[in-house]
């Protein structure tokens, strides 16, 4: 019994001491301790995250990969509307896995499959233009088809300012985009000009060279490319794929779209709806907000769009000449809401 009880004292003195020499132990190498623990435990889960990455790259890379083969194959075996239509649907479908897949690949990859996506596009624009009957050549024709041509985007009852009509499109544009898919608007200023839905189906809409110019687009459209714009406004309703900016200024958009990309463009405002990450290249003095453009009709547009309302990120945009992740870009910010008030029409 004495033995136990001696045990037992033991026992309770080490427990003593033991506690006596944890309250001895400095703050600091407490504080020490826990941030190391907390280090190998934020190590840890990194890795964890960056496996995680490397898996979803991989299953993207072959997803993208395959899904990019089968759409080639029925563009170079395109010889009917059939098999057209099936690949611009699975195009779609191929532009919906980058948008659903930016947030986890690099900036590269980013850029590799918007740029195969574009050589596509462009390819089955060239097919399109290829199954259209051609028409008879005739000299009578010539003159006559060469003024319309000019005035065919002009709107009707709006005088040219200034003298200046509307003029047809630059060959290279319409090479690019597939001239029977093409429409817009080029090289005309202080107007107000619009296209209706009609007009605008899953078309190919070109804006180039306008200066001080009021452009509204009811409709879906496929793409738009805005190009060589000073100080516009556009407004436009749901686009199917993507929407470009290059080379404007003091401009400011309104658009819903799968995928936006900007470049060598400044001080412009974007009201926007987009389903991936927008990208902005060699700008500065970029503002986003979100999409509040509306008319009637607009969502009978957005369900022909195939686009999610529900999904828009239009505040997460990737800048390609900014690689800190943990510094917000210079070259572009969000509109504050008291500048977001806006009478569109």
């Amino acid at each position: 019994m004495e033995t136990a009880s001696c045990s037992t004292a033991v026992v309770g003195n080490g427990d003593t001491v033991s506690q006596r020499d944890r309250s001895l132990v400095p703050e600091r190498l407490q504080r020490r301790e826990q941030e190391r623990q907390l280090e190998v435990e934020r190590r840890k889960q990194k890795r964890q995250n960056q496996e995680v990455e490397e898996e979803n790259s991989d299953f993207f890379a072959a997803a993208f990969a395959r899904e990019r083969a089968a759409v080639e194959e029925l563009l170079e075996r395109g010889e009917s509307v059939e098999r057209l239509e099936e690949a611009a649907a699975r195009l779609q479908g191929l532009q919906k896995l980058l948008n659903d897949s930016v947030l986890f690949l690099a900036a590269y990859d980013v850029r590799q499959g918007q740029e195969a996506l574009a050589r596509l596009q462009a390819t089955l624009a060239d097919r399109r233009q290829q199954m259209q009957p051609k028409k008879r050549f005739a000299f009578k024709t010539r003159r006559k088809d060469a003024a319309s041509a000019t005035k065919v985007d002009a709107v009707p009852g709006t005088p040219s300012a200034e003298g200046i009509p509307a003029s047809p499109l630059p060959l290279k544009e319409e090479e690019d985009f597939g001239s029977s898919w093409l429409c817009g608007f080029s090289n005309l200023k202080s107007q107000v000009l619009e296209k209706k839905a009609e007009e605008l189906h899953q078309r190919d809409v070109l804006l180039t060279e306008l200066s001080n110019c009021t452009i509204r687009l009811y409709g879906n459209p496929n793409t738009l490319r805005l190009t060589k714009a000073r100080s516009c406004t556009v407004l436009c309703g749901p686009v199917t794929t993507s929407v470009f900016l290059d080379d404007c200024s003091e401009c400011v958009l309104a658009v819903a779209c799968q995928q936006l990309r900007v470049h060598t463009t400044r001080d412009t405002r974007i009201f926007l709806q987009v389903t991936s990450r927008a990208i902005v290249e060699d700008c500065n003095g970029i503002q986003f907000a979100p999409y509040t453009w509306s008319y009637p009709g607009i969502n009978k547009d957005f369900e022909g769009s195939g686009l999610d309302r529900s999904k828009n990120n239009w505040n997460d945009v990737d800048d390609f000449n900014w690689l800190a992740r943990d510094v917000p870009s210079p070259n572009w910010s969000i509109l504050p809401e008291e500048e977001r008030v806006i009478q569109w029409d």
